[in-house]
């Protein structure tokens, strides 16, 4: 059986903990210790487990669940054959012994994640066996500890309440106020990410929104003007990997307390290119603003003049480096793609005032992978290092192509194989 994550409140001494509030300032009291300090993944992992519990008393946490979303681990990431969920888990465990042994000595209240499962049990501290209760006394709270079932029911519903009081009180906090706080990201995404959430406007998604022609049912394909004129155009369609990839955004900016707009590539203006920034998700090829505005230099998509894969989409450099390829194909059409290639670059926009995020591959696959590399904490450190970047200003415009590795219609693992940083 999977492990369970529970919250449990035990009144020992008779005070419960019924107040998400009160659970908050018990985990940040443990992440701000000397015991936890440095130890970052520890953390991320308390925060997120006592999270779950409270935001979804009684629901499963899977292992999968754990490595992709607080460790930034692929789609294919297997927890028989990669254990560093448990090893993670094992480390909290005895770092929380080890901090309520010393630190924690005098706390009221303890927190615990025991072996053989990722449930986070809260519950007072137990006092000593020789408490001056009588017998009499102790056997009277045995015989009653059943009947308190309907009190733990009670305060799962209560906990699950006051998160969602809490939550939209933040939300209409944040919308009222114009909070943000950037502080609960991580640092490889505040420091990115910056230049697009402190704008005076939020910034703009633009996805893929080719043309097509024929119908879903008999066939379809990309609109040609040359023998297409009186075909009509269908052009509400667009790829799985822009799908997942505005998801993907939306959960990093929802983490930076920013909103996004977002709108078809079809439907979007050169007004709104001059007075916004922009996130551009897919190739020129099927994003065809990107063919009228700036866009990038050093790697840019072409078709394949000739050969056999004549008319294919490929990245080619166009000044290329020493030992560097001149071109990034990726698997040829009509056979499952196993690699593709895309690329991540950041440049100016209409008005230099406003950047262009471009995240775009040969294939709607790459095009997921590109977004993914900079909404993933260890792709993005990845990045921000390579790029010598530690600090938001030292953000500056630069382009990079990916390898992207693709298992069974999903990008698996990337990998930055050329980058070319302004001047």
């Amino acid at each position: 059986m999977r492990p369970l994550i529970q919250l449990c409140y035990t009144a020992v001494t008779g005070v419960s903990l019924t107040d998400r509030v009160q659970l908050v300032a018990e985990v940040e009291r443990l992440v701000s210790s000397q015991t936890l300090h440095g130890s970052e993944s520890l953390c991320k992992l308390l925060r997120y487990l006592a999270k779950q519990a409270v935001e979804h008393p009684g629901v499963p946490v899977k292992e999968y669940q754990i490595a992709t979303e607080v460790f930034g681990r692929q789609a294919d990431f297997d927890p028989q054959l990669d254990s560093m969920v448990r090893v993670q888990a094992g480390r909290l465990r005895s770092k929380l012994a080890e901090y309520y042994s010393t630190e924690g000595t005098t706390d009221g209240t303890i927190i615990e994640v025991p072996k053989g499962s990722y449930a986070v049990v809260v519950h007072d501290r137990v006092a000593s066996p020789s408490n001056g209760l009588p017998d009499s006394a102790t056997h009277e709270g045995k015989q009653t500890a059943p009947s308190r079932g309907w009190l733990f029911a009670v305060v799962g519903l209560s906990l699950a309440l006051v998160a969602a009081i809490t939550l939209l009180a933040r939300a209409y906090a944040t919308a009222r106020n114009g909070y943000s706080g950037v502080a609960e990201a991580p640092a490889p995404f505040r420091t990115f990410w910056k230049g697009f959430i402190t704008g005076p406007e939020e910034p703009w998604v633009i996805f893929s929104n080719a043309a097509f022609v024929g119908r879903p049912e008999t066939g379809m394909r990309y609109y040609d003007a040359a023998r297409d004129t009186n075909a009509p155009i269908l052009d509400h369609y667009t790829g799985v990997g822009e799908v997942l990839a505005i998801h993907n955004l939306d959960l990093v900016f929802g983490a930076l307390h920013q909103s996004l707009r977002v709108k078809r590539g079809s439907l979007f203006s050169l007004d709104d290119a001059k007075n916004n920034d922009l996130i551009f998700i897919g190739s020129p090829s099927e994003n065809l603003t990107l063919r009228e505005i700036p866009s990038t230099k050093d790697f840019v998509f072409a078709r394949v003049p000739s050969g056999p894969r004549a008319g294919n989409l490929e990245i080619v450099a166009t000044n290329p480096q020493t030992g560097e390829r001149k071109e990034f194909l990726p698997t040829p059409p009509l056979v499952p793609v196993t690699e593709d290639f895309a690329i991540v670059a950041l440049v100016h926009g209409i008005n230099p005032e406003h950047s262009e995020l471009i995240l775009a591959g040969n294939s709607t696959l790459g095009t997921q992978a590109a977004v993914e590399f900079v909404t993933r904490e260890n792709y993005l450190a990845g990045l921000l290092q390579a790029l010598g970047v530690s600090d938001p200003s030292q953000l500056k415009p630069f382009e990079a192509v990916i390898h992207v590795r693709v298992a069974k219609g999903v990008p698996v693992e990337s990998t930055l194989v050329a980058l070319r940083k302004s001047h």
